[in-house]
């Protein structure tokens, strides 16, 4: 699947810049993309430089909670929940453990924790599979859960509307909550399907009760306060659980007399590793994600959907059901950013940051796009660093899933958006 996408970006790429060059005239097409082709590698390779520091710390930090036994404990708590939807992974595998973690540093908005934990996560579970080359349906099932992204504190997008000078940043937390957990479920949902998977048995309908009801509890305590003790609160929270959480397995791992300093080495050692490990596969996919972008194919589809949504729209105008005349429409402005997640997370950022700047804050189409921001993650770079730190080539429906998590959760942004502000 990823060398048939790979394939379509270039052959996409290709097409669109003849079409510019020569129907168009645009001379400097192939300039762009040319462009774009060197930075788009340098990007993929400071990502991977940047990652090579935070690797070794977390992995260096799960190695202590592996040999202190916390993460065994963390293991079994979750375990019966784990078990339904990883039925081949064993019992008190070293797998769940990292799963967890990884989990609830998405959670809680911490890309920087939530990476390379998610990578530790990848490689104890390709210990199991049975065909190394292609993905395990549990290597799927937690590959969609990543790229569906539930995120419960966007501190990142609030702080981001505050440098921009949203007034209330806070008034989106809802919205971004609902389009995340749509597109959550979705991914859910569709690997459940694919891999056959019951989720209306008891066990997982108890625990997702049970984190929609402490979901209810945060949420009403946000709701309750102002922007600012939000923010605060927020940030406190976050940090609070990830410090407390590495001090809880130093001080275990010290009361079993476990050598915690050179279980830190060890597991920064293979942090290191995997880092340099995932530079090819990352230069691949944003490469050829740059010269799509940069040929203005992406531009092309827009327009498309920009042709027929106006023609749809004069229609049902026309036959009395809407009411439309043929002016700019909110979510056709917002797409770009919502095609870009999945392609992109700091081209979307970009995009996001643009179209605020060009329509200000106050305007439908800023909301739009800050929720989509938050609803989904960027499902390709998910793809190429997961599962190329492990040497996966077959991705099986890990693609697709990924996709329709992120069309459902583009779609609910876009439909609560209006729901909430329109």
């Amino acid at each position: 699947m990823l060398n048939k996408i790979w394939i379509s970006f270039f052959v996409l790429g290709a097409a669109s810049a003849l079409h510019r060059l020569v129907f168009l005239g645009e001379a400097d097409v192939l300039n762009r993309i040319m462009e774009a082709i060197f930075k788009m590698a340098e990007t993929a390779f400071t990502i991977s430089l940047g990652l090579t520091g935070v690797m070794a710390l977390w992995l260096g930090i799960m190695r202590i909670g592996e040999a202190g036994g916390m993460v065994r404990i963390i293991s079994r708590c979750i375990s019966p929940f784990f078990h339904k939807l990883f039925p081949e992974i064993p019992k008190d595998h070293p797998a769940f453990g990292a799963m967890v973690m990884n989990l609830a540093a998405n959670v809680l908005g911490l890309d920087n924790a939530a990476t390379p934990l998610g990578l530790k996560a990848m490689r104890e579970l390709q210990t199991l599979n049975q065909d190394p080359d292609s993905a395990s349906n549990a290597q799927i099932m937690f590959l969609v859960i990543n790229t569906s992204s539930v995120t419960l504190i966007p501190v990142t997008i609030f702080t981001y509307l505050y440098q921009l000078n949203y007034p209330n940043p806070t008034e989106l937390f809802i919205p971004i909550l609902l389009a995340t957990s749509c597109s959550s479920i979705a991914g859910l949902i569709t690997v459940s399907l694919y891999q056959r998977i019951n989720l209306l048995q008891p066990i997982i309908l108890f625990y997702l009760l049970g984190f929609m009801s402490m979901l209810a509890v945060l949420i009403t305590t946000l709701l309750s306060m102002d922007k600012n003790q939000m923010q605060t609160f927020s940030l406190l929270l976050s940090n609070s659980i990830i410090f407390g959480v590495v001090i809880l397995f130093i001080v275990l791992a010290a009361f079993r007399r476990v050598n915690v300093y050179e279980e830190f080495i060890n597991g920064a050692k293979d942090g290191f590793q995997v880092a340099i490990t995932i530079i090819p596969y990352l230069v691949a996919m944003l490469v050829a994600i740059g010269v799509f972008r940069a040929s203005g194919a992406l531009d092309l589809l827009l327009e498309l959907i920009e042709i027929i949504t106006r023609a749809g729209g004069l229609l049902l105008n026309h036959i009395g059901l809407i009411t439309y005349d043929g002016g700019p429409i909110a979510f056709i402005e917002a797409l770009p950013t919502g095609f870009m997640k999945p392609l992109s997370g700091s081209g979307a950022r970009g995009m996001m940051i643009e179209t605020i700047n060009t329509h200000g804050v106050d305007a439908l189409v800023s909301k739009m796009v800050a929720i989509m921001q938050g609803s989904t993650e960027t499902t390709f770079y998910i793809i190429a660093v997961y599962f190329g730190a492990v040497g996966v080539k077959r991705t099986r429906h890990a693609v697709p899933c990924g996709l329709i998590a992120d069309a459902v959760g583009i779609i609910s942004a876009i439909t609560i958006c209006y729901l909430f502000f329109g």
